[in-house]
């Protein structure tokens, strides 16, 4: 699949962290802002999370709605025919290694900090949000504008 610069793209990439409430719906959001008519992307986490109003904040910002996204968990994949899993945290990447033993399906590992860990004002608890949020734009850029078709 053919991206909107000539980018050679997954059909289907799945981003997954630990309760897919910040990391993994803030980088599928990123992902289908900048490929979604090109890209099917979901996203899942290993546990159960809360929907994360940091987030949503964070995403609201640059002009991406988040808010209404519910967390889900690798279980509750309709579908599990991916061509490239991203993995988050830990956590996730141990979980994606497991599923996809017997699939031939990409798993890339990017170790994504967690802002929920952060305490302080609430100004500083949501700059590391922002932190995350700019890091998952600049790999999403990096890792698929970098694979732009040099015949084009």
């Amino acid at each position: 699949m053919r991206g909107p610069n000539g980018e050679e793209l997954p059909g289907a990439v799945l981003f997954a962290c630990t309760q897919n409430a910040v990391r993994s719906p803030i980088a599928a959001a990123l992902m289908r802002h900048l490929y979604g008519r090109f890209v099917f992307v979901d996203s899942v986490g290993v546990r159960a999370g809360d929907p994360d109003p940091f987030a949503a904040e964070a995403m609201d910002e640059i002009g991406i709605a988040i808010a209404a996204h519910r967390p889900k968990l690798f279980t509750d994949l309709e579908d599990a025919s991916f061509d490239l899993i991203v993995t988050l945290s830990p956590e996730a990447h141990h979980k994606a290694m497991e599923l996809t033993r017997s699939m031939a399906v990409d798993v890339e590992y990017w170790p994504t900090f967690d802002p929920t860990a952060i305490e302080g004002s609430r100004a500083q608890r949501l700059d590391a949000y922002r932190g995350v949020r700019d890091e998952l734009l600049r790999h999403i850029e990096q890792r698929f504008a970098s694979s732009r078709a040099e015949d084009n």
